[in-house]
């Protein structure tokens, strides 16, 4: 299964890879949020905005990265080839897998464009192992926001659809969320929806990270809801007629 996973994963990456402007575009833009927010926003409860944002702008981007990640599925739809691969020998879920696994991967190399990014603009990055864990936590939420993209993709028959639902999703998702702001400046309904909001659990997670502590409460509950809605993406794909 995990040979005819990577078969999968190639694919998508050959594929993504062909398309230098998206390419080229798709790591800039992050980038550019961080540059344009981090040092143009006025901000009175920091004193270095980027460093407080930077986590912020990670986790941005790998929802982002998964959720668009949901149009590989539709246009394989609407092309034909996914009912071309659900007639091979290969498992149902290694194709799921597969697209899973390149979305996720695809958000995690942006984020490492924002690393540098940062670190051009005077962040000073956590040690190797605490590092480390900061893109274990980007993983999981990626797999997470995959897993949500693919199930909507199965659900929605045509591009337009998806792309209207994407937006419906993400942008709520993120503003309200700690990313661009600390609970103590939010209004009273802004916080108790950005407490119980999944991206804020993983900027959180990240930002305790980049100060100094390793947080883990915020990892389970990311890695639950992620086994969760892939079990149901799971389930549905199974089940997914052409």
């Amino acid at each position: 299964m995990l040979v005819d996973v990577y078969y999968y994963f190639k694919r998508d990456l050959i594929k993504w890879l062909r398309g230098k402007i998206f390419v080229v575009t798709s790591l800039i833009m992050p980038a550019a949020w961080l540059v344009f927010v981090g040092l143009a926003l006025p901000t009175r409860f920091t004193d270095n905005y980027v460093t407080f944002i930077t986590p912020g702008i990670m986790v941005m981007t790998m929802l982002n990265s998964s959720l668009q990640g949901g149009s590989l599925l539709i246009f394989d739809k609407i092309l034909g080839f996914l009912n071309k691969f659900l007639a091979l020998p290969s498992s149902r879920e290694s194709i799921l897998f597969g697209k899973i696994v390149f979305i996720t991967f695809r958000g995690l190399l942006q984020s490492t464009v924002i690393l540098f990014m940062a670190v051009l603009l005077g962040v000073q990055l956590p040690g190797p192992l605490q590092l480390a864990y900061v893109y274990l936590v980007l993983a999981v939420f990626g797999v997470l926001f995959s897993s949500v993209a693919s199930t909507i993709a199965l659900i929605v028959d045509d591009h337009d659809g998806y792309a209207a639902v994407n937006s419906m999703v993400s942008t709520p998702l993120f503003f309200a969320s700690s990313a661009l702001m600390p609970y103590a400046s939010m209004p009273t309904w802004l916080r108790i929806v950005a407490v119980l909001n999944p991206v804020s659990y993983a900027i959180d997670t990240c930002r305790s990270v980049f100060t100094g502590t390793m947080a883990y409460t915020g990892t389970a509950v990311i890695a639950i809801l992620g086994i969760v809605v892939l079990g149901i993406c799971m389930h549905m794909f199974r089940k997914a007629t052409i």
